[in-house]
């Protein structure tokens, strides 16, 4: 194949050890040094998902990467993303548009038609960029599955990358797992490796040079960085794995005086990105939950997006979540869903084409009179919006001409029941194009405000909207003041992306991957 643009690889040692960090470290890293950068990874299995501007579905991890390199998020960055519908299947989506529901044996028998999508959209950057960074996936050397491999070694070797082998020395046995995941590979595939990266470190980096030496001597590959742990850079995560290691640090301390919010830890959440605005914003304590007993804790209560709504929505009557919302709502409490929450708030939710879920229809929580149908097409946009000329949200703050971005991403259609709950939005664009008034109307809001949703992804992401939203739970707080710590969170997300490139560069031999690169 022909390849323009130089390659980096950095391949893993198994799930959540940081390569995408470091990846999207490394696009900042080029791009400060003037460099024209993309990002790449064959195939992502997530349910954080973002809409390009072209309305094409890709990995939020991804999304990241491309912010840190300075360009606008493409499908050809994340040719196959794979969105869990079950825990034996997958929504798979092909450069950007979804193409069907699959279990893991399906997919297999399917994903040989692939590798020429997956070259040609590597092809396609390598043409127009001078480095691509590229990603692997979970670990590298899983035996049993290298001959479905589109993402790791076989990228590699596709790709002509030289490659880190990233290891977590955080979750212990860093030299079983990096020189362990050597051992294992094939004698031409432990040549595509350029060296190791051992990834946070908690403590003296000093102090684990001789682990460095011992790494270097066993395996004759150098150890290009010894990257310190880090919690003063904040970074959009996208699996569940990382929404564990939030709900299991607790929630942030609390003055007593800053709004609350409780975002419902759902089966099959996705897109909880939705809420990192807030969960970074040292305003308010935000809190993912799962205990039905703690719903009574929050100024406001936010059910997220969902790739499974029926069956999420079961969970939450099986746990006894849902009669907690019920009664939350019925003492006073605000609630808010999220494109598949949204759904969950209305009368009724069905699936006759068996689109998410084998079970065709379940009522929902009954807190705002709609319901909704799921659809075999799939609606993926970029959207503009204005607050509607009718919305009962009660946000003073965000003026009505106030133009609001997000994007949408749902199978569902929801319909209003009656007229005693009011539009929320009134959607402008999508993808670029003027919306007719017929499909202008988004989401759904009770007479008094303290129920309402949307499928706009990304609304907290503005800044007027999140702002009123705030002020508005914290007049409820007996009228105490507020205080925030972003005020404009595009300039905070990009200075996260400086930051990150100055810890891992100043932990790096920065020389000696651009020689390895070939710069």
């Amino acid at each position: 194949m022909t390849r323009r643009a130089k390659t980096l690889m950095f391949l893993g040692t198994g799930s959540d050890v940081g390569k995408s960090v470091l990846a999207a470290a490394f696009c900042r890293i080029f791009r400060q040094d003037g460099f024209r950068v993309a990002p790449f990874k064959a195939q992502n299995m997530a349910l954080n998902s973002f809409i390009t501007p072209q309305g094409g579905e890709m990995g939020r991890a991804q999304v990241v990467q491309a912010e840190a390199a300075g360009i606008e998020p493409h499908v050809d960055m994340n040719p196959i993303l794979l969105k869990p519908t079950s825990t034996m299947g997958s929504q798979v989506i092909v450069l950007g548009k979804a193409v069907g529901n699959f279990s893991a044996k399906d997919y297999y028998a399917y994903k040989k038609r692939l590798t020429a999508v997956v070259r040609d959209a590597f092809e396609r950057l390598s043409k127009n960029y001078d480095i691509v960074v590229l990603e692997g996936a979970g670990s590298a050397v899983e035996l049993n599955l290298k001959d479905h491999d589109l993402v790791n070694l076989s990228m590699a070797k596709m790709a002509h990358a030289p490659s880190i082998l990233v290891g977590d020395i955080d979750r212990g046995g860093i030299f079983a797992a990096l020189l362990g995941s050597y051992m294992l590979m094939e004698p031409e595939e432990r040549d595509l490796i350029a060296g190791f990266m051992v990834n946070k470190l908690r403590g003296d980096p000093d102090l684990f040079l001789p682990g460095v030496e011992i790494l270097e001597r066993r395996s004759g590959k150098p150890v290009l960085g010894v990257v310190p742990h880090f919690d003063h850079i904040a970074l959009p995560e996208e699996d569940s794995v990382a929404l564990g290691r939030r709900m299991g640090s607790g929630p942030k301390e609390s003055s007593g005086q800053r709004p609350s919010i409780g975002v419902v830890r759902l089966p099959f959440v996705s897109n909880y990105t939705d809420f990192d605005c807030l969960e970074y914003d040292r305003g308010v304590d935000l809190v993912y939950f799962d205990r039905p007993g703690d719903v009574f804790r929050f100024d406001a209560v936010v059910l997220p997006g969902s790739k499974n709504t029926i069956e999420d929505m079961l969970a939450l009557e099986r746990s006894g979540m849902a009669d907690a919302l019920r009664a939350y709502f019925k003492a006073g409490g605000v609630v808010v869903g999220i494109c598949g929450g949204y759904q969950m708030l209305g009368e009724r939710i069905t699936d006759p084409h068996g689109v998410e879920s084998r079970v065709r229809e379940t009522a929902g929580l009954g807190l705002l009179p709609m319901t909704t149908e799921m659809a075999s097409e799939k609606v993926t946009t970029q959207v503009t919006a204005r607050l509607h000329p009718d919305n009962r949200l009660g946000l003073g703050g965000v003026s009505p001409s106030t133009v609001l971005s997000g994007y949408e991403i749902h199978m569902g259609r929801s319909r209003p029941l009656n007229s005693q709950a009011t539009p929320c939005f009134r959607i402008l664009s999508r993808n670029g194009r003027a919306v007719s008034a017929a499909d202008a109307d988004d989401g759904l809001s009770s007479a008094d405000g303290r129920v309402w949703g949307t499928y706009l992804h990304g609304i907290f992401d503005n800044d007027a909207f999140r702002r009123a939203f705030l002020s508005l739970l914290a007049e409820k707080r007996d009228g105490c003041g507020l205080s925030f710590g972003i005020s404009n969170y595009g300039r905070w997300k990009d200075a996260q992306y400086d930051l990150l490139a100055d810890h891992v560069r100043s932990h790096c031999d920065v020389e000696r991957i651009y020689r390895i690169v070939g710069i």
